[in-house]
């Protein structure tokens, strides 16, 4: 497992801000080499400048995540410069939401080509490159750590494209995981599923490609993207915790991070309702007026 971290090297996506951002910090203060990919170059710079003030040695790409070609580059330059990673941090992320058969062309694909594809590349770029290290040196350790959410092991209503993403990556990292079982004993891998933690998520649209761009969001899509604004800035636990689980999880070769133990009661309810072969359990059962407040928010629509 990998737990001295001085002096190896990280990829993190999504290292402007958020979880990201908190690991990169934290990365630095434990003696780490950085590279900071993001696709927002303001961002970017910023965590560019704040982690080499702190005195870590880092590279700051402006990437789209979703772009095979940038990160087939991108993970070329990696290798040449530092070697195989240490640690892969899969983190960057986009928030969609709405009626799930309101979601357009360029909703999936916007949503799916960060949220999964920016995983997908990761993992196929880098896994054979850190399988290589491991072969080549019997003292090399790695970790791959890709953001999933809650959402990927629930399925809220009114944010279906965003679940499928976050779903498929839960499913990406635990295949992953009993792979790599099977040949390597160096490699581990996490999976991170947070709840509500305040990051700039929320706000991801300010990103959002012009290509991919809806001119006119639909009502179930604007009540999406308030609620979820409402929730995440209202959390209570911050990207530094996170950052702290994350790290100790990677330390301890744990598979499954929560930023929220005490909320997997709807996973367990899932999970018996599929054991049982019930139909879905109503998700605002314990709270039925905010399931009343959507459902009368959505019955308003023309």
């Amino acid at each position: 497992m990998l737990n001295d971290f001085k002096d190896k090297v990280a990829v993190i996506t999504g290292a402007g801000s958020g979880f990201g951002l908190a690991c990169a910090r934290m990365g630095a203060n434990l003696g780490m080499k950085l590279i900071l990919l993001d696709v927002q170059p303001d961002a970017l710079a910023q965590a560019e400048a704040e982690i080499k003030s702190a005195g870590a040695e880092v590279m700051a790409l402006q990437i789209d995540v979703s772009d095979a070609g940038q990160m087939t580059h991108m993970a070329h330059r990696v290798k040449e410069l530092f070697g195989a990673p240490h640690l892969v941090f899969n983190n960057a992320g986009v928030a969609g939401g709405g009626l799930i058969w309101e979601n357009s062309i360029q909703d999936w694909q916007w949503v799916l080509g960060v949220n999964l594809w920016g995983v997908i590349h990761g993992v196929r770029l880098f896994t054979p490159m850190m399988l290589q290290a491991a072969k080549s040196d019997p003292t090399y350790q790695g970790h791959i750590v890709n953001t999933a959410s809650m959402a990927g092991l629930l399925t809220p209503p009114n944010m279906g494209v965003y679940n499928v993403s976050k779903h498929a990556v839960v499913a990406l990292s635990e295949t992953l995981y009993q792979d790599l079982a099977l040949v390597s004993p160096q490699l581990g891998v996490s999976v991170l599923c947070p709840y509500f933690v305040p990051t700039g998520i929320s706000q991801s649209e300010r990103n959002r490609p012009v290509d991919l761009a809806v001119t006119t969001p639909t009502r179930s899509q604007l009540i999406s993207q308030a609620m979820s604004e409402k929730a995440v800035s209202s959390g209570k636990v911050t990207a530094a915790d996170v950052a702290k689980l994350v790290f100790d999880a990677v330390r301890a070769n744990q598979f499954y991070i929560y930023s929220h133990p005490k909320s997997l009661g709807p996973v367990q309810t899932r999970l018996e309702d599929i054991l049982q072969g019930r139909n879905p359990t109503d998700p605002f059962a314990h709270k039925p007026e905010l399931g009343q407040a959507l459902r009368q928010s959505l019955g308003e629509q023309d």
